[in-house]
């Protein structure tokens, strides 16, 4: 499989005419129409996360733009393990081992066309797997299915911002960020 950046380049998928109009509506269809895609290039890989993610609890009404995340257009997605804590940490509270959160991406460029983005995995390990880190792995599947990187594990080196950006959210906070207020999705739905 062709490094990144090398051979391979993002899936576009069609051109907006009206890319800055992108509506929660809009960004939702388009997710819709392009993530059967998204899967098939994440499976590539062969991480179990990106075979089963879409299966398990999503937490944003809609994809939202995160800054962090290169602009991109972000969707939460919690396992089975992790999914009841993450919707419902408290201050001081950590995530059980074994949870794991999904976040896969679009991007809309100003000239209104749709590509696909990186699959952006959080893994909680075992205490003391990376004790500066939270206990968090962290992986990048890109498009293509070629993985950018993982902590403690080939190209570590390349994640290490999702590290240091997560520890900005405190350890309070297990070092999550969680969906903004107005793309939450309520317990009860």
């Amino acid at each position: 499989m062709p490094a990144w950046g090398q051979e391979s380049v993002p899936t576009r998928h069609f051109t907006l005419a009206n890319p800055a109009e992108l509506t929660d509506a809009d960004a939702e269809k388009i997710y819709k129409r392009i993530s059967n895609e998204l899967v098939r290039g994440y499976q590539l890989s062969d991480h179990p996360a990106a075979r089963s993610y879409q299966r398990w609890r999503r937490f944003n009404r809609a994809p939202y733009r995160s800054g962090p995340h290169g602009e991109r257009f972000v969707n939460h997605y919690a396992n089975g393990v992790g999914h009841d804590a993450y919707g419902a940490l408290k201050e001081g509270e950590t995530m059980p081992v074994g949870a794991v959160i999904a976040k896969d991406s679009f991007a809309v460029t100003r000239a209104g066309e749709v590509y696909s983005g990186p699959l952006f995995l959080m893994e909680k390990m075992p205490e003391g797997f990376n004790s500066a880190g939270h206990d968090w792995r962290y992986t990048m599947i890109m498009p293509d299915g070629s993985i950018f990187g993982v902590t403690k594990g080939p190209d570590s080196q390349k994640v290490e911002f999702c590290q240091k950006c997560h520890q900005t959210a405190g350890e309070g906070n297990d070092h999550l960020f969680f969906v903004p207020e107005r793309y939450r999705i309520p317990p009860a739905e």
